[in-house]
């Protein structure tokens, strides 16, 4: 439990020191780019975050949860992840023209070509960190994307500021992916094999096809929105619930960015050492919901203000979006960790079913939605939302007994956090106003009120949380 406890703390580390420099980056950037302009990114972000899980190929999870490591499926691992990668890269070459086309926007293949350069790059550094991850050592990771997050800050805003509108982002991502692989490059232990081989690619493949059918679902499902959206109504609505989204992806890339990479190790290693890989699931749920749950019912209430101060005035209409979204988000935490236990257990076919139907009622959500314009779209994520949670609890039920019980049991406090936590400012935001005279002084007093709200309920409940944050401060102390 130490080694899972410290690969947090270099997780959370790293997520807070990331996302402070992107809060600061977003805070510009929705400034200098226009919503069109930011339409434009998300969408030729969207192919390629698609494509990325074609090229991992699901090599990581392979390498994490192989019981018997050898020198050779390391070779083999790299091998198929390059080979797939460097596939990926040409397709996105090939296929931006046409998309561009197809979204009558010619910047889509502009960023796309960019983006392509992304994957060239990336076999180079993914099996390193990959071996870093299956042993709970984070340290490298936390190096990496600190200094590839400040270079990704530092050239997307000056590139932003001297006028490259949406290409910005598109430089930046490709400077910030060529700092993590010369990081993984100086810290690659001597014992990883530099040369790919294809003996053995089978066993690679034969894991692969599953995994990658898991991230590839949920990376679609992920991506619909911007591409469909996009198509359907403009590049400039995109922008719009882009930028809504972009509250809720406050908490992913503060808590799950972190907690995410540490669970599916912690969850392979419960199941090596004959453990109930259910008790893990149930405490990782009860950690999650006790932060997610009061902060989005907190960002729901102070959408406005937090809009408002974030990206600017031009960005307003993204407010009753982002306020559906924080319900969806609440709605979906509670079975986040569902296909990490999955593949953890060497069930990665079934953790592959379960991403497609959530997915497909996800799209179908979506394209049900929109000819309701983009509040349609966000009232169709949640219902998806809600098939997807009852899915991913059949399939839990069948697989590690897991009970509505004992999942209300481990979430119950967590409701009741977030019930006192945010209860002042949902009265404001009921019976007070909040316009552009106050939106900061009210949201300077509702985060005051939740933030002590919150760990004084987390106390009083004797929430397993408020034993970690001691053990972290005693820490801190003991390190003094």
């Amino acid at each position: 439990m130490n080694s899972v406890r410290r690969s947090l703390a270099y997780t959370f580390a790293e997520s807070y020191l990331a996302n402070a420099l992107q809060v600061i980056s977003i805070f510009f950037l929705a400034r200098l780019l226009t919503p069109a302009q930011t339409g434009v990114w998300a969408i030729a972000a969207g192919f390629a975050a698609i494509a990325s899980t074609f090229r991992d190929f699901g090599v990581a999870e392979y390498l994490i949860q192989e019981k018997d490591l050898t020198a050779q499926k390391l070779r083999a691992a790299l091998a198929v992840n390059m080979t797939v990668s460097w596939l990926m890269a040409v397709s996105l070459l090939v296929a931006s023209g046409w998309l561009a086309e197809f979204y009558r926007e010619p910047g889509v293949a502009s960023v796309m070509r960019v983006q392509a350069c992304n994957f060239f790059l990336i076999p180079f550094g993914a099996v390193t960190y990959a071996y870093f991850r299956r042993n709970l050592d984070y340290r490298p990771f936390f190096w990496a994307s600190v200094l590839s997050s400040v270079a990704t800050f530092a050239v997307s805003l000056s590139l932003a500021w001297a006028g490259y509108g949406y290409m910005s982002l598109a430089w930046s991502s490709l400077v910030g992916v060529a700092v993590t692989v010369a990081v993984a490059t100086i810290v690659r232990p001597k014992e990883l094999p530099r040369l790919p081989s294809f003996k053995g690619w089978h066993d690679v493949l034969h894991s692969g096809k599953h995994l990658t059918g898991i991230y590839l679902f949920g990376q679609i499902g992920k991506s619909a929105p911007d591409l469909i959206i996009g198509r359907a109504l403009g590049v400039a609505p995109v922008g719009f619930f882009s930028r809504a989204n972009g509250l809720g992806e406050l908490f992913n890339r503060t808590v799950l960015s972190a907690a995410l990479p540490v669970c599916l190790p912690y969850f392979a290693q419960e199941v090596r050492n004959g453990q109930d890989v259910r008790e893990g699931y149930l405490r990782a749920v009860s950690y999650l919901t006790a932060i997610g749950w009061p902060f989005f019912f907190f960002l729901a209430a102070m959408a406005f203000p937090a809009i408002r101060i974030l990206y600017g005035s031009q960005w307003i209409a993204s407010v009753p979006l982002a306020q559906i979204l924080c319900v969806v988000a609440a709605v979906e935490i509670t079975y986040f960790p569902a296909k990490e236990v999955l593949i953890a257990r060497g069930d990665a076919r079934l953790g592959n079913f379960l991403q497609v139907i959530s997915q497909i009622a996800r799209i179908t959500g979506l394209l049900a939605g929109v000819f309701f314009g983009l509040l349609g779209a966000c009232w169709g994520l949640l219902a998806a939302g809600l098939v997807g949670a009852i899915c991913s609890h059949k399939m839990l039920l069948a697989r590690i007994g897991l009970t509505l019980p004992q999942v209300v049991h481990a979430c119950r406090p967590s409701f009741l956090i977030a019930l006192i936590s945010t209860a002042p400012t949902f009265l404001w935001a009921t019976f007070g106003s909040v316009d552009e005279h106050n939106y900061l002084y009210v949201m300077a007093a509702a985060s005051a009120s939740f933030g002590l709200l919150w760990l004084a309920s987390i106390r009083f409940f004797r929430h397993a949380l408020w034993g970690e944050l001691r053990n972290l401060r005693r820490g801190k102390l003991a390190g003094q």
